[in-house]
């Protein structure tokens, strides 16, 4: 693109597709749809031509569309997002539905691993009566989430914590729900879209992708309420595995749920009832 390009000569453009040009194009212009379909013989200027055409550039070598616009939206309102944490998708929406069905009024809420935070001010927007904490083994994450935080206007408290390490002994929740890296080591998908520009700790466990789930089952049971529930995002094969570990670890009621596309995306179980 040369200087005086006209907005309909962008978006005739043919290294990307239309709907990623106009979004790069408003991004970077600051112009609405309505105004870019209503004067498209508008030019850009000098500098606005030069980052079009760098992020253009960043894109047809395959980096994410919500990295380059630096937002994504989820659950119906849009979210801050870059390097540092993953991108959210929309499977993860079952989690959230889920676990607004399943808290008392004014309950108490942890999300486990929040990354972007998503899950987390999501439930705090939804159900401002909620109590929701959040934790992140990751500062640079705790960043973005607490700015999302603030910036949707969700009361969520966030603690540095490698899943429930940081916790106070005793400290109890009336739901638990969690979205943790669960892509195994070897799992060629790592290498493809836009799975390679995403924090690498945030998408596997380096392993056979259940360590973490593991470690979250083991240690959910001591801090959840009675009867309250445990709710696990994880791969699309790894449901009965997830099950088995949710059943072994005492949980009671267990099942798993299916996303939008039919797979076996959400599995949970309930604690124990202290009135036993």
């Amino acid at each position: 693109m040369a200087s005086g390009t006209h907005y309909w000569q962008v978006l005739q453009d043919g290294r990307l597709d239309g709907l990623e040009m106009r979004m790069l194009l408003c991004f970077v212009t600051g112009v609405t749809r309505t105004t870019l379909a209503a004067w498209p013989e508008r030019v850009l200027g000098t500098e606005e031509l030069v980052r079009l055409e760098a992020l253009v550039g960043r894109r047809v070598a395959g980096e994410p569309m919500a990295y380059l616009i630096g937002r994504r939206e989820f659950f119906g309102r849009e979210f801050s997002v870059d390097r540092r944490v993953l991108i959210p998708r929309p499977e993860t929406e079952l989690l959230v539905e889920l676990a607004l069905e399943r808290l008392p009024p004014q309950g108490r809420v942890l999300d486990l691993g929040t990354g972007s935070g998503v899950i987390a001010v999501s439930l705090a927007c939804e159900r401002p009566d909620l109590q929701v904490d959040a934790t992140d083994v990751c500062a640079q994450a705790l960043e973005v989430a607490r700015g999302n935080a603030q910036q949707l206007g969700a009361r969520v408290r966030f603690h540095e914590s490698d899943w429930l390490s940081g916790l106070t002994a005793g400290e109890r929740f009336d739901l638990i729900v969690s979205n943790p890296p669960y892509i195994t080591a070897n799992d060629p998908h790592l290498q493809n879209g836009d799975l390679r520009f995403e924090p690498l700790t945030a998408l596997t466990d380096h392993a056979d992708g259940l360590s973490a789930l593991r470690t979250i089952i083991a240690g959910a049971p001591l801090h959840l309420a009675s009867d309250a529930w445990l709710l696990l995002e994880h791969g699309y094969d790894q449901a009965q595995a997830v099950r088995a570990l949710l059943s072994e670890a005492g949980l009671t009621g267990v099942q798993s749920w299916t996303d939008l596309a039919g797979i076996e995306r959400v599995s949970g179980g309930r604690g124990p009832s202290f009135s036993d």
